[in-house]
């Protein structure tokens, strides 16, 4: 059994630079290579972060042997094509979410993954910070009584560009799916699958989604309100309601950092969760599934995945967003 793994990450951007910090916490985690379309741009990521060999083309990333697992870093419409590509070369693939810009598109990973018996999954770090499983824990254990609304946000202001990742339709621009998706997530997580969906969204001139509410509705009394802006800075907190409290998880919730359980307005108690690297706990989540040969992750698994891609096809569904070819 291998207890080393050779990463290599198709996409050297911004979320890229914080994935290669991640691996470098992780010593289980080396990463090999880089491939970038931007063949300069792919030097400079490797020499940055120690990759000793750089591709051009991503299916020359995909055919090198030596490589265990790629991380997809691109913008989500290349998603789909790029994961099944290295899926098809006997890969393990750990794709950044959004997964994938549709349902349809994500059975066709799935499909490609299971073909293989090659590992698949999203890559969705929220998951697994301390601060979010211990939220699940207490809740689980009627630390606030029953519990009946989650409130989350995830907000921020940027200036109109239409060919900008965030207005651009054939990047897959919007709010939805870059940073909804977080609030979304932890609804899913806490609450399971929702039995209503009631959206609605401002669309610019690109069609992107500039803002999104989302109000879901399960069973056992419970709802969630969450919202998501490309043209708001919101307190970017996530409040779980409960009979007897709520817990708070403060500021950029969707990153490790503490939590506080409040009564009313007196406060009871603040958690202290431990630091780390955003990517870290993902990390080694995914190297603990290698190591023991698995093709999904227990912990978020290619259903999860489903559920919460189906939701988001039903958002944008009522909101009108509408990409090209989906």
């Amino acid at each position: 059994m291998k207890s080393t793994f050779n990463w290599g990450i198709i996409g050297p951007g911004r979320i890229a630079h914080k994935f290669a910090k991640g691996l470098a916490a992780v010593p289980e985690a080396k990463l090999l290579a880089v491939a970038s379309r931007d063949e300069d741009r792919a030097k400079a990521f490797a020499s940055e972060y120690g990759a000793p060999r750089t591709y051009r083309s991503y299916e020359a990333l995909a055919s090198d042997p030596d490589i265990d697992i790629v991380y997809i870093a691109t913008p989500h419409t290349f998603h789909c094509e790029q994961s099944i590509l290295c899926l098809e070369h006997g890969k393990a693939v750990l794709c950044e979410k959004p997964v994938a810009m549709n349902s349809e598109e994500l059975a066709r990973m799935i499909n490609a993954a299971k073909a293989s018996n090659s590992f698949f999954m999203e890559g969705l770090w929220t998951r697994f910070h301390p601060n979010i499983i211990k939220t699940k824990e207490l809740i689980d254990q009627g630390k606030i009584g029953h519990v009946n609304f989650l409130r989350a946000d995830f907000g921020f202001i940027t200036e109109f560009d239409p060919t900008s990742r965030l207005y651009d339709m054939k990047l897959g621009g919007g709010s939805l799916l870059d940073i909804g998706i977080y609030p979304l997530f932890l609804a899913q997580y806490l609450f399971g699958a929702p039995i209503e969906i009631q959206s609605m969204a401002e669309l610019s001139p690109t069609g992107s989604d500039v803002y999104c509410n989302i109000q879901l509705r399960y069973p056992d009394q419970k709802m969630a309100s969450l919202h998501s802006s490309v043209v708001t800075d919101t307190n970017v907190e996530a409040e779980i309601y409960g009979s007897d409290a709520r817990i708070l998880i403060h500021s950029m919730w969707f990153t490790p950092g503490d939590i506080s359980i409040y009564h009313r307005s007196e406060l009871l108690e603040t958690i202290e969760m431990p630091e780390g690297h955003f990517f870290e706990a993902e990390i080694r989540a995914v190297t603990r599934c290698l190591q023991q040969g698995l093709t999904e992750c227990p912990e978020w698994s290619h259903k999860d995945s489903i559920l919460l891609t189906r939701t988001m096809d039903t958002i944008r569904a009522q909101c009108g967003i509408r990409y090209e070819g989906n």
